[in-house]
């Protein structure tokens, strides 16, 4: 059936038709309907932007710089990806995030070898989101309510854990992700390879396995993949408890970025993940998106934070800019959702 056919209309539709199919209109329909492709070209603008502004943002440093800065944000925005695509969202993953960090250093201060520390460390932050899964999935809990609870209680938890203050972790294992290798003139740290091998993994996991082919249904319809025989609760736990252990991956990567156990810090890594998984094309209403937009828009997140930096803009304001970033990325999956019905 064709456009005339479901106005009800003729020849005039075709007149007021015409002036929509100028290229610019033409770019913005296959922008809003390859939400991917948006972020490559949202990326590349703003790398035009700043490069054009500032002359070191080109310089092999400043672009390492970038990338290192985006590992933390890039680790949770993988979890945070894996819960939205099954129409939930994560508040907490920050905070999960900083509590592996708090753990894994008092246990090493302690006196208990490194390995054990991380794993007990990445195990805790696992059973949280697990637990997190069982509210959602058992007790049907809206995914919002559920981590903005577990927000306070492990923000709490962190705050008696460490009492309070910031402590050093001064441990090689811990520490580790944080070296460096060069290549070429740019320096390539430890944590950056750890985050290309995580993105893959995951990647071959919604896409090569029925499980991600399940994560997809689940977030498009939970009752109709119930009746084509998926087990919507359990695999609701598993997303959420896979999500909370790459949130303790992440606690690793944070102390080899800063060996610095601090229950303060990382407060707008949840927003920052969201953004990421939002700007990367990911709907938030489930059962779209996929890990390389994410990848795309961790790097959005990074670039932007970094280019507005190098010119001096207030930190505040890059908050600003980044919340109207996500909030036109919302705005255009509601247009493409309204366009495909």
């Amino acid at each position: 059936m064709g456009p005339d056919e479901v106005l009800g209309v003729g020849e005039a539709t075709s007149t007021v038709a015409t002036p929509r199919t100028g290229v610019g209109t033409r770019l913005l329909r296959q922008l809003a309907l390859n939400p991917v492709a948006g972020s490559l070209f949202t990326l590349l603008l703003f790398c035009a932007i700043f490069s054009a502004t500032t002359h070191t943002f080109l310089t092999p440093n400043n672009l390492s710089l970038i990338v290192q800065q985006s590992v933390i944000v890039g680790a949770l925005a993988v979890g945070e990806t894996l819960v939205i695509l099954s129409a939930g969202i994560d508040l907490a993953n920050g905070a999960i995030c900083v509590l592996g960090t708090i753990v894994a250093g008092k246990l090493v201060d302690a006196g208990y070898p490194a390995l054990p520390c991380l794993l007990a460390a990445v195990a805790l932050c696992t059973a949280v989101g697990a637990v997190a899964g069982l509210l959602v999935s058992r007790l049907r809990l809206p995914p919002f309510i559920v981590t903005l609870g577990l927000l306070g209680i492990v923000t709490a938890a962190t705050r008696l854990i460490s009492q309070g203050g910031a402590f050093p972790v001064m441990d090689d294992l811990l520490a580790w992700s944080g070296n460096s290798l060069r290549i070429g003139s740019a320096p390539i740290t430890y944590g950056t390879i750890i985050l290309a091998g995580l993105y893959l993994l995951v990647w071959y996991m919604l896409t090569q396995t029925a499980w991600g082919t399940q994560v997809y249904a689940l977030g498009n319809n939970p009752e109709a993949a119930r009746l084509v025989g998926i087990p919507v609760r359990r695999r609701l736990l598993s997303i959420y408890s896979l999500a909370a252990l790459i949130y303790g991956v992440a606690a690793w990567l944070a102390l080899g970025r800063i060996p610095n156990a601090d229950p303060n810090a990382l407060q707008t890594a949840n927003l920052d993940s969201i953004t990421a998984v939002v700007i990367g094309g990911t709907s938030l209403f489930g059962g779209r998106g996929s890990l390389f937009g994410t990848l795309i828009g961790t790097l959005i997140v990074g670039v932007l934070r970094n280019g507005l930096t190098l010119e001096g803009i207030d930190p505040l304001w890059q908050d600003l800019v980044t919340g109207i970033l996500v909030i036109a990325a919302v705005a255009l999956d509601q247009l493409t959702r309204r366009r495909r019905t």
